[in-house]
């Protein structure tokens, strides 16, 4: 049985096989595919950038949703962002787990605001679970790409010293 990972890749590749995402085909349903995937993915993005939150952040910081939103191009958006003083004292972009669905895409995929794109292929509770290991790798790749463009001293967990000692 495959991972959930590799799951929702089959679920891409034969997408893409296949000229449609899911059982829908023109653009319109496509997008109302996307809309159902974003609603069911909201708990898990929440979950992901709360543990980013509690673990990183020492619970410092506050996890936003944007909600679908068409961009100017004519695709549409969902954010699901971690912000917090630090991150915002320095003029860096949040932690972020972002459901894009582009104008000119097939179908639609996940990505970070400086990690790449993923798939999304979610079109039930159970795949939308199964993306929550997806959606930690996104937001950890935005925290460390965002130390790497920064410094350390965005993470609270490394500059407060007496969390310091607990590890």
């Amino acid at each position: 049985m495959p991972t959930p990972m590799n799951e929702a890749l089959l679920r891409h590749f034969k997408d893409l096989r296949d000229g449609g995402h899911g059982h829908a085909v023109a653009r319109e349903d496509k997008e109302r595919v996307f809309a159902r995937a974003v609603e069911l993915l909201d708990p898990v993005a929440r979950q992901a950038l709360e543990e980013a939150n509690a673990d990183l952040l020492l619970g410092t910081g506050e996890v936003v949703a944007s909600g679908v939103t068409r961009s100017r191009e004519g695709g549409l958006n969902a954010m699901w962002s971690l912000t917090w003083q630090e991150q915002r004292d320095c003029g860096e972009q949040p932690i972020a787990v972002v459901a894009h669905f582009g104008c000119d895409f097939h179908h639609p995929h996940l990505r970070g605001n400086t990690v790449g794109d993923w798939p999304l292929n979610v079109f039930d509770e159970a795949d939308a679970a199964g993306q929550l290991d997806t959606l930690r790798v996104i937001a950890a790749g935005d925290a460390h790409n965002l130390v790497f463009q920064e410094s350390y001293h965005l993470m609270p967990a490394i500059t407060r010293t007496a969390h310091e000692t607990t590890w």
